[in-house]
């Protein structure tokens, strides 16, 4: 690890510098009461500005909403991190019977234990959410009728004029209606994670629309193919070009900003300095799982699953610069992986309208 530029993990407003010792992977063990073995990295730290500790009759006591499938992080190897936090802290810490949902509760005599024992356990799921497969993602649609049209048309020539080249088949390309730009995928695991990015979401509807469509709407255009590895002949992923019509970075600007909006509020990981704006037209994933239609493309930390890459030489050399058509920016979902609307593409948990 780079000790000048280590790991920042956000919760809420704060921000913390997480230290790398190896240790266990919690992701590895199944067994609820197994559960995970802490690594050692956390300061015994108290954020005293903490106003959400109740003070009770004998004591202090402070309540987190985790996901279930996160208690194994606070539990540990046959309770060996619950066991260790409790005993630093001098607090007692309670979680839900397996299977069930609540609260986690942290209690004790001493208000500065409480707050330690409940910064420990917000690092540790802060940490483990990271490791834990995306649920919804922002999005932008792009699947107007003139773009599916022009898919059709390109992926009829695709497969004709490259009938032979490894790889390339029909299984490869995107679900047309579900076409979209994404900006950034979010792990929501309880209806409280959901209830906040659908309202923080909201939140930034007036601020973005008043500072980044004063001059005019955005519009589009999706034109031209490109790749992010080096081999054309080892291609896992084609994407098309986005561009604005009048050449600004507005829709730069608009995504960066939401982005960074989300990744303040904790609910997003930011791991670029700007959103790669473009449309993913061929997966090599959507070979082995076709539902999985909002495929990583290098958003998310998730394992990687064995995949076979495509020779995309000639795709790239005939439609490198094939133009897909004009398309307005006006919408952004926060949508749901593995779903199909009504319309065909994802069901939106929440959207703004541009």
């Amino acid at each position: 690890m780079d000790v000048l530029r280590p790991t920042i993990v956000r919760i809420g407003p704060r921000c913390y510098r997480k230290n790398h010792i190896d240790g266990a992977d919690a992701s590895s063990s199944d067994d609820y009461r197994t559960g995970f073995v802490e690594d050692d990295m956390y300061e015994d730290e108290a954020c005293d500005a903490c106003s959400y500790v109740q003070e009770t009759g004998d004591g202090f006591r402070v309540t987190l909403d985790v996901p279930s499938s996160l208690f194994r992080y606070i539990i540990g190897k046959k309770g060996e991190t619950r066991r260790r936090i409790e005993e630093e802290t001098r607090t007692r810490v309670r979680i839900p019977k397996q299977g069930e949902e609540g609260l986690v509760v942290v209690s004790g005599t001493d208000r500065g234990g409480v707050l330690s024992a409940k910064t420990r356990i917000s690092l540790l799921i802060d940490s483990a959410r990271t490791k834990q497969p995306f649920t919804h993602f922002l999005s932008i649609p792009v699947n107007t009728p003139d773009i599916l049209d022009a898919f059709a048309t390109f992926q009829k020539a695709v497969l004709e004029t490259c009938k032979g080249d490894r790889g390339v088949d029909g299984s490869i390309f995107q679900t047309p209606r579900k076409l979209h730009l994404t900006l950034g995928t979010l792990v929501l695991l309880t209806e409280t994670d959901v209830t906040q990015a659908t309202q923080l979401l909201e939140d930034c509807h007036a601020e973005l629309t008043q500072q980044y469509l004063q001059e005019a709407p955005l519009v589009a255009s999706l034109c031209g193919l490109e790749y992010m590895n080096d081999d054309p002949a080892e291609v896992d992923v084609l994407y098309g070009k986005v561009q604005l019509l009048d050449n600004t970075d507005r829709l730069q600007s608009l995504a960066d900003a939401l982005v960074a909006r989300f990744t303040a509020s904790g609910l997003m990981t930011q791991q670029y300095d700007h959103v790669k704006l473009h449309v993913t037209l061929i997966n090599s994933l959507f070979r082995k799982d076709p539902s999985d239609t909002a495929a990583p493309t290098g958003h998310q930390r998730e394992p990687r699953r064995d995949r076979e890459s495509f020779n995309a030489t000639n795709i790239l050399k005939t439609f490198t610069e094939y133009d897909f058509g004009i398309v307005p920016v006006d919408t952004v979902h926060l949508s749901q992986r593995y779903s199909t609307g009504d319309d065909g593409y994802y069901v939106s948990t929440a959207r703004i309208q541009l």
